[in-house]
Formats: C-alpha cells, sequence, structure tokens
C-alpha cells in the first residue's frame, strides 16, 4: 500500500511491459508506442483475462473440490486459507489515466470500461475478506498511505451505482480502441456489464430484507433493461491458439504436473448420475478400470476420489491408477478451450436462481436449460471430432436435447431441492472456469454438498467447516496497523480469522 513509492509513470510501464501483446516501450515521446487511452485499454483488459500456467491454472479447482493432487498435497484441497494481496489497488490509477488521456470522442467508452474494470477489481477483493479501502485508495499520490476500511454494505452500494452508470455511458458511447476481446464492440461490453451486476446482486441473497438496498427490485431492473448475454458468442472470454506463447495454460509445452489431477467424486458423481457426456470431455478413463476390461467409452471407466481423504490414501489411488485425469485435449490440444471471466451459461443460472427466489417472474427451468445447453455447446464448440478428446461419446443436438429431456435432470421438488439442482449443473458448467466463482456460491448457498473430514481439515478451529474468508495482507498490519485494526474490530470482534462471517454472509 506504499503508494507513493510508486510513480503513476512506472505503473504505467509496468502494466504494459506485463502484456505480450506491446512491443516494447520507446522512449521517444514521439513514438507509436507512447502511453494513450488504447495501449492502457488493451493492458486493462488483459490483465483481468490472462491466467497462470500449469500446476497455478488449477489452483482455483482445490477448493471447490473439482479435484485432488497425485504428488503431495495442496493447501486448498484440504482448506488451507491464507492471505490475500492488496498489490492490484496500483492498476486503479491506471485506469483513472485512462478516462484522463482520452480524446473527447472516446471519453465515454473508456470511462465505461475504467468503470466497469474498478468494480470488477474491488468485487473480487471485497468478496474475498469483507471489509476493504475503498474511497481513500486513490489518495496515495497525495501521500495518504493510510486509507481507512469501507464497509461491505457501502462498498456494494458503490459498485452497483457504477455498474449502472457503465452501462449508461456504454449505451452512448462509439466503438473504442484498445479491446483484444471484442474489437471495442460496445454493445457487447453492455452485455458483459450487465451479466457482471447479476453475479453481484445474486450475491447478495442472504441480503433481501435489507429495505435500503432492495436487491429483488434492482435485480428484475437490471434483468429487464434488455442487454442481456444472448449467445457463447457474448462471452468474456480469453480464447488461446497453437502459436508459441498463446497455447492453453495447462498445455503440455509449459506444464510439468500435466498428470497430477485427480477428478473427485464430487464432480465425478454428479456427471454420472445424469449419464452426462460432458464427463468424456473432462476426464480420462480410470487406468485401473482399463486393465480389468472396461473400455474408454464405459460410464464405469470414470472413477473419482474423495479429495478430503489422507494424501497417503489419495496418493495411493494415485499410484494404482485408481482414478480419472484430466482429459488429454487440456494436455496435448494446443488451444484447449477459452478461458471464462464472465459468461452466458453463468448469466442463465444466475437468472434460473433468481427465478425460483421469486425476484423474477419467470420459469426457472427455461433458464436452468439454457444454461446447460450452452455449456454442451461450448464444450462442443472447443473439442476437436477426435475419438482421443471424447473417447467416442461425442456431444451432438441430439444428445443435448435427449440430456434436457432426462427425468433426473427435470427441476422438481421443493425450492431446496430445486436450487441444489440449479447450483449443481452450475458446479459442472464452471469446471476450469470462473475462478473462484464456485467457491462463492458454495460459500453462498451450501451446494453442491463438499466433503469435509475433520481428521483431515486444516481449518484447525472449526474443523467441521470450509473457512468462509481469506486473511487481509500482512503488510497491512506494519503500515497501516489502525486502520485494519478497526475494521476487524467492527466486523469480527477484533480477529484476523478465517471462520468470521463478513456482511454479504449474514442474514
Amino acid at each position: 500500500m506504499k503508494l507513493n513509492k510508486i510513480t503513476i509513470h512506472l505503473l504505467i510501464i509496468v502494466l504494459l511491459s506485463a502484456c505480450n501483446n506491446f512491443e516494447e516501450l520507446n522512449t521517444n515521446e514521439d513514438s507509436a508506442t507512447k502511453v494513450n487511452s488504447k495501449l492502457l485499454a488493451t493492458g486493462a483488459i488483459i490483465d483481468i483475462m490472462k491466467t497462470a500456467n500449469g500446476l497455478s491454472f488449477v489452483d482455483s479447482q482445490f477448493l471447490p473440490k473439482y479435484m485432488g493432487w497425485g504428488e503431495g498435497s495442496r493447501g486448498a484441497q484440504y482448506n488451507d486459507f491464507g492471505r490475500v494481496s492488496f498489490d492490484n489497488y496500483v492498476t486503479l490509477k491506471n485506469y483513472q489515466l485512462m478516462i484522463e488521456l482520452a480524446e473527447e470522442r472516446d471519453s465515454e467508452a473508456y470511462e465505461a470500461l475504467a468503470l466497469f474494470l474498478k468494480s470488477f477489481l474491488l468485487y473480487n477483493q471485497t468478496i474475498a475478506v469483507g471489509d476493504i479501502p475503498y474511497t481513500e485508495i486513490l489518495k496515495g499520490k497525495e501521500n495518504f498511505l493510510t486509507p481507512k476500511y469501507d464497509n461491505q454494505k457501502d462498498i456494494f452500494k458503490s459498485l452497483i451505482e457504477n455498474l449502472d452508470l457503465s452501462i449508461e455511458l456504454f449505451g452512448k458511447a462509439s466503438d473504442f480502441e484498445g479491446d483484444p476481446i471484442f474489437g471495442g464492440d460496445v454493445n457487447k461490453w453492455r452485455k458483459v456489464v450487465n451479466a457482471f451486476e447479476l453475479r453481484l446482486l445474486i450475491n447478495l441473497s442472504k441480503k433481501v430484507s435489507d429495505a435500503e438496498l432492495n436487491v429483488e427490485q434492482k435485480f428484475e431492473q437490471v434483468y429487464k433493461r434488455g442487454i442481456l448475454m444472448e449467445s457463447n458468442e457474448d462471452n468474456l472470454q480469453l480464447a488461446f491458439s497453437d502459436k508459441s506463447g498463446q497455447l492453453y495454460p495447462f498445455n503440455i509445452a509449459h506444464n510439468k504436473h500435466f498428470d497430477y489431477p485427480m477428478l473427485s467424486n464430487t464432480l465425478m458423481d454428479i456427471l454420472k448420475k445424469h449419464e452426462d457426456y460432458r464427463m468424456f470431455y473432462f476426464a480420462s478413463p480410470s487406468k485401473a478400470k482399463l486393465t480389468e476390461g472396461k473400455t474408454e467409452s464405459d460410464f464405469d471407466s470414470y472413477v473419482g476420489v474423495e479429495v478430503s481423504d489422507p494424501v497417503e490414501d489419495i496418493r495411493a489411488k494415485y499410484v494404482a491408477g485408481e482414478y480419472c485425469g484430466l482429459n488429454k485435449r487440456y494436455i496435448y490440444y494446443e488451444p484447449g478451450e477459452p478461458h471464462i471471466v464472465i459468461g452466458y451459461s453463468e448469466q442463465n443460472f444466475i437468472l434460473a436462481e433468481a427465478a425460483l427466489r421469486g425476484w423474477i417472474q419467470e420459469d426457472a427451468s427455461q433458464f436452468y436449460k439454457k444454461a446447460i445447453k450452452a455449456h454442451f455447446e461450448f464444450l462442443n464448440a472447443h473439442t476437436p471430432d477426435d475419438v482421443t478428446y471424447h473417447y467416442g461419446r461425442k456431444i451432438t443436438t441430439q444428445i443435448i436435447d435427449d440430456y434436457l429431456q432426462k427425468p433426473s435432470v427435470q427441476l422438481s421438488g421443493d425450492f431446496t431441492n430445486k436450487l441444489r439442482m440449479v447450483m449443481e449443473q452450475k458446479y459442472v458448467a464452471s469446471f476450469l472456469q470462473l475462478d473462484w466463482q464456485p467457491y462463492y456460491d458454495y460459500r453462498r448457498t451450501g451446494y453442491p454438498l463438499l466433503p469435509i473430514n475433520s481428521e483431515t481439515n486444516m481449518n484447525f478451529k472449526e474443523p467441521s467447516k470450509i473457512p468462509v474468508r481469506w486473511l487481509y495482507p500482512q503488510i497491512e498490519f506494519e503500515y497501516n496497523k489502525e486502520q485494519v485494526q478497526k475494521a476487524l474490530d467492527s466486523q469480527f470482534g477484533g480477529v484476523d480469522e478465517v471462520n468470521k462471517l463478513m456482511w454479504i454472509l449474514k442474514e
């Protein structure tokens, strides 16, 4: 947070040099690479889209129990929560500079983009820990080194206002330069911002009794704007290719850990329950089952592991081949699949949940099935028609239609059961996508049911639970101690602890 030691000029250089789309900056002021709104927009968009490679790419899969690991143990697999970082706050200055450098004809587009990017960054920060520095975080250039922490409710109110304004400005703006995803198409960005606002609002599901927020009415208003995503073509996603430097993040070319993922019972049981062809696109068959005489296209060849089991038990299954690894398309097919940050399928699952809750007067099943169909189509569109990648269980239009008619897939029962079904299908569709959103959905709804083993759980204070927040950065206790302690006093009785409920999680 020592922002006075980093000049705006240096921040820009760091951001731009990190983007492999840019040539090395030329210090000549007349150079075409001179800092401008276009370059800042490119860097900022890439920054929220970029992914790590190899093991780091799948780190977000351990906490929501999509997979275990065959080499040692991963902390998140056993619910070990650490500290977050506030380092990304420095990029907020670049958003403001992007606005200031914009020519008049482009000012609305770049301001709209900046409002979305700021909201996206700060939403992800607050939902992880609770209260965060907000209103004073840009005062670093005025030597303001100890920003106060705003309460989470006020932050969410401000984020909603910013997203509303972003959509309004994009509606007035012309297409802009510097967008590597949609080519500056403001209509695409309006849909993305609208979908993100729906995500934000569904995460306020425990706050429906707050008359000031009026979450239900606001959600309905956002839904009725009529600027929803209409297909997977509207996804905010990063696509990969077979070119050097653009390969899928888990591709073998830059990944020595490709053989260690072990898909979980949690994921596999949901898929097998419905005889879901997506299993053959996610997984490779168990070597032990093939040795027994099962075939690659046999549902019985696919087994999950109980990822909360002791490390030594999981290692024994790994050695014996009694597990399913990742499908070869994630490892050997260079483009893999695009990584979705905000997507059409997710939007429809959100709308299905909202309809179940009575927030919108629509048929929940309609959105639920649209969401499932969209995910099937996404997998099919980004997987070569090669038996190596689907083991003879190719997804076709007929397969999708038949799946959506299965009795086991139909929404049924009371609200709780229907919510479970929606969240289970959303969980499947979020595999290797949407970063930490599956965990936040579980934290908020309790679905899908995730395994908790008190003998292996690294949540030592409450071994029967999965933690509900990360801890504040250590550097805050060294340089902003008074303010972070005030935040802890007001929220958690003065203690920075992983089981404390932040405002958004309190009924």
